[in-house]
């Protein structure tokens, strides 16, 4: 029972360092691909608002007047993005952003931002 004991003690650094490997690669670089939009208009429907002729000038006049934030929605759901200065560039248009994503948050720690086909 000893020499089990002994193995065991042995390798719980190794398993240890295993284990937080693995938890922290759950929130490592990702990448998603979505619309930047606003906070208000959050499925990037701007009919209601409507802030522009366009969806782009809509998504600025919204983050500007209103105090919203740009946002990216991938389809099914809405991200915050710690980034805003960079999405600006990018309203209305279909991006990947890579960065880390909390999924339970809705919030991606942006890395980069590149316009999508």
């Amino acid at each position: 029972m000893t020499s089990l004991c002994v193995r065991f003690m042995k390798y719980l650094p190794l398993t240890c360092l295993l284990a937080c490997a693995a938890l922290l690669t759950g929130q490592g670089k990702q990448t998603v691909t979505g619309v930047i939009t606003d906070g208000e208009c959050f499925e990037a429907n701007h009919t209601r608002m409507r802030m522009g002729p366009t969806d782009a000038e809509c998504v600025r006049a919204c983050v500007r007047a209103h105090g919203s934030s740009y946002v990216l929605y991938d389809g099914k759901d809405s991200f915050d993005l710690t980034d805003q200065d960079t999405p600006e560039k990018f309203a209305g248009k279909k991006v990947t952003v890579t960065g880390a994503v909390d999924a339970k948050a809705k919030a991606i720690k942006v890395e980069s931002i590149t316009a999508a086909d």
